[in-house]
């Protein structure tokens, strides 16, 4: 495992331009990525461009990393990570239908149709059976093999109200909510004993900054402009 010394040394030198630095710095935090991105494979986007996706979002964090922060590179990496996976899901706007759903939903299609030939008319519940997989993927399988399907049209039958897709898709926040927890623990993780215990108080504990300005013996408005500060760099770094 590298020491702290020497990842930023490997940081150093890719931002200068040393294309074999950032390939093993790329290496090095493979499980990193992919600890991010697993959070992202419900979404309907192939495992293989997600990694790739959190690949550029790493190189990103090397080349904007300052390594005069007082910050682990690998907290700094996290959201930048997590970010550009979240761009691309957001600004795609489409539900993409990975090969393994497309390949499916083709079986399954060449299997009703064998079936429908022998005058035979199959349930979801035989299709399961026969393809050893819940009825919900047969669902899910045959709907997706259908056409890509935009996360904001209007649903048909719901013209009248103009509702989109979007909006009727069941609260699935619990996901992005782990990441973001996840996120904030790794900066709080980073910042110095002082800063962490600011932030410990006024936001676990819920003291005042007059409260917390007398356990530290700081004035309040010190435990203010420290809280401000550091807050300012949580949404820099959550929005990077």
């Amino acid at each position: 495992m590298q020491s702290y010394e020497q990842n930023i040394e490997l940081i150093k030198q890719a931002q200068a331009g040393d294309e074999r630095a950032k390939e093993l710095l790329i290496e090095q935090n493979y499980p990193l990525v992919k600890s991010i991105i697993r959070r992202y494979c419900n979404k309907g986007v192939d495992y293989e461009d997600l990694f790739q996706l959190g690949c550029v979002g790493f190189v990103k964090a090397i080349n904007n990393f300052d390594v005069n922060f007082d910050v682990k590179f690998s907290t700094y990496a996290v959201p930048m990570i997590a970010g550009e996976v979240k761009r691309f899901l957001r600004d795609d706007g489409y539900i993409k239908v990975s090969r393994a759903i497309k390949s499916l939903g083709l079986q399954i299609k060449q299997y009703l149709k064998a079936e429908q030939d022998k005058g035979v008319e199959p349930d979801i519940d035989t299709i399961a059976k026969h393809f050893g997989i819940d009825p919900q993927e047969v669902v899910f399988a045959m709907d997706a093999s259908k056409y890509p399907v935009s996360i904001f049209a209007p649903l048909e039958h719901d013209s009248e109200d103009g509702a989109t897709i979007a909006e009727r898709i069941e609260d699935s926040t619990s996901a992005q909510d782990n990441l973001d927890h996840f996120v904030l623990k790794q900066l709080i993780k980073g910042l110095d004993e002082r800063a962490r215990k600011i932030i410990i108080l006024r936001y676990y504990h819920d003291k005042t900054q007059t409260e917390v300005a007398k356990i530290m013996g700081v004035s309040q408005v010190q435990v203010s402009r420290m809280e401000n500060k550091i807050l300012q760099n949580f949404k820099h770094n959550l929005e990077a």
